[in-house]
Formats: structure tokens, sequence, C-alpha cells
């Protein structure tokens, strides 16, 4: 799959989908969740609570006893510090490339600060285009002005 060590619930997880023939998007529509928080609960990288796990198991035809380990908190990154999968190091290098020109545009249009990894949203959307189909991704974070103290 890439150079990433998923956890073993996240390899069952992806199994039980796959074998029931549903996308994310189908899971999103089950569960009232949009399907990269649910893809990021696979992963281990957001936490439902126990209601939403349950659910979840079920739409898998999985069993309930794995709800605890689906509701800890997990740590969050994957990976090696530079990604080799080829669709993850693409962000890696946007960044490498882009991160500065937008941190610099970020703080002439807030001031000194950060955009929320925490209260934030990510959406990933296919765009129709005769010259190749286009993948656009929307992140949406809170801005968070620097303390002083």
């Amino acid at each position: 799959m890439s150079d990433i060590e998923i956890p073993a619930i996240t390899a069952k997880l992806l199994a039980a989908k796959k074998a029931k023939g549903l996308t994310f998007a189908d899971l999103e529509s089950l569960l009232g969740r949009d399907e990269v928080w649910i893809a990021a609960v696979f992963y281990r990288q957001a936490s439902p609570d126990a209601d939403e796990a349950s659910k979840l198991l079920h739409a898998l035809e999985l069993s309930e006893d794995l709800v605890p380990e689906l509701t800890a908190s997990s740590s969050k990154g994957l990976g090696p510090i530079v990604p080799t999968d080829p669709l993850i190091y693409r962000f890696y290098e946007i960044m490498q490339v882009y991160g500065m020109p937008m941190k610099e545009i970020i703080h002439e249009k807030f001031g000194d600060g950060i955009m929320s990894a925490i209260d934030f949203t990510l959406d990933i959307e296919k765009e129709a285009d005769p010259k190749g189909d286009r993948v656009k991704v929307t992140m949406n974070g809170k801005f968070l002005p620097y303390k002083k103290w």
C-alpha cells in the first residue's frame, strides 16, 4: 500500500470496508460525518464517540469489542518525516514550495498566528476538466493569533 505502517485496527477497518464494497462517502451518509473525518478515524487520527464507533462497526459488520480501541485518544501524525508514498509526498512537496508563501499571506491577512488543525475541516472534491480531472482540496481552519503576555 505505502511505506506507512498502519495500526492493526486500520487494516481491519479497511478490509471490512472493501469486503462490504463501501466508500468513505457511503459511510458519510450512514454516520452523518464527513468522509475525510471518517477516513481519519480509520487511520486513528480522529476519535469517534462510542455511538459513532458503534455505528461504524455495525456498518462494517465488525465486533463491538473494537469500540474502546476506536474511541481511545490517538497519537497524531503518521509515517516518516519525508513521506515516500507519491500522493502523500506531493502534499509535502506543496508545503516545501508554497508553505512559506502561504504563511506570509496568512500573516498579511490575519496577523501573527496559525491556522488551527483542531478547529478544522478538510474537503476533497473531484472537478471534471477536459484536460484531465482535477483534485480540489479545501482546508478551513480557525485562525489563532499568538498570545502576548
